[in-house]
């Protein structure tokens, strides 16, 4: 995760999302942690250093009531915002653990998430009828795989023009005989 280039909207603290990405014998540490400001919900944009094949994302909120109830997750998107995110489509969403005393484990469908280069993470309300979500760990297990440099240029022909593909002469000289 490139911690220093994710971002969150609405959150109370400015910057406060990157108190969330702990080591994970510091999980359970509730001091660091992320709080929406005006209302229970947040929009949290997560980049990778590399492209990451996701098995599962570990969510929690705290054991109370302001942690979240679901999280919508979205691969490779990050033009989402508040004004866009509740009519687009998420790669995958789940109904989070409500009272978790640890963080959850929640598995992906793994066609979904085989190239992720970044996630957004969209978690629409908290438990309690409160103005406040509380957000203490998230984190990430799956296979990193490096970037290359310099793209992959393919190209592809519908039809082959033969032009293209000259075959030396001494290729097209069959060996024919009749007997």
């Amino acid at each position: 995760v490139l911690v220093d280039k994710a971002w969150c909207l609405n959150e109370s603290e400015p910057d406060s999302i990157k108190r969330v990405f702990k080591p994970w014998h510091e999980r359970l540490n509730i001091t660091k942690l992320v709080s929406s400001d005006s209302d229970p919900e947040l929009l949290v944009y997560v980049p990778f250093n590399g492209m990451v094949k996701l098995k599962s994302i570990f969510v929690w909120g705290g054991a109370g009531d302001r942690a979240p109830q679901s999280i919508r997750v979205f691969a490779n998107r990050d033009d989402l915002d508040f004004d866009s995110v509740g009519e687009a489509q998420p790669t995958q969403e789940w109904p989070l653990a409500r009272g978790a005393r640890a963080p959850v484990e929640y598995p992906v469908r793994p066609a979904k998430f085989s190239s992720v280069r970044s996630l957004t993470l969209h978690l629409p309300s908290a438990f309690a009828d409160e103005e406040t979500m509380e957000l203490c760990f998230l984190a990430f297990r799956g296979e990193w795989l490096p970037l290359t440099a310099d793209p992959i240029i393919s190209i592809y022909e519908l039809t082959p023009n033969a032009a293209d593909h000259k075959a030396p002469a001494s290729e097209l000289a069959g060996h024919h005989s009749i007997s």
